[in-house]
């Protein structure tokens, strides 16, 4: 995810999983969203297996990689 620090569903502090970008509120690493997807999973499954994340933040945070996709360099 480019430029994290822009998109409000997510957060990322050195004491929880070693700095990574987190689902805000949650220990769920950003990437597992994007690996679960890679593997085949559905946004669905994704909640099933991670209620502690929400589907707006879900939709949060692919709404803003498509958007950083979009611009140009």
């Amino acid at each position: 995810m480019t430029n994290c620090s822009e998109c409000k569903a997510v957060e990322r502090s050195p004491r929880k999983i070693s700095g990574a970008w987190a689902f805000t509120g949650t220990r769920v690493p950003v990437y597992a969203l994007f690996e679960n997807l890679e593997s085949g999973a559905t946004v669905q499954e994704f909640l099933e297996w991670y209620p502690e994340v929400e589907a707006w933040q879900v939709a949060s945070v692919l709404k803003h990689e498509a958007e950083c996709l979009k611009t140009t360099a």
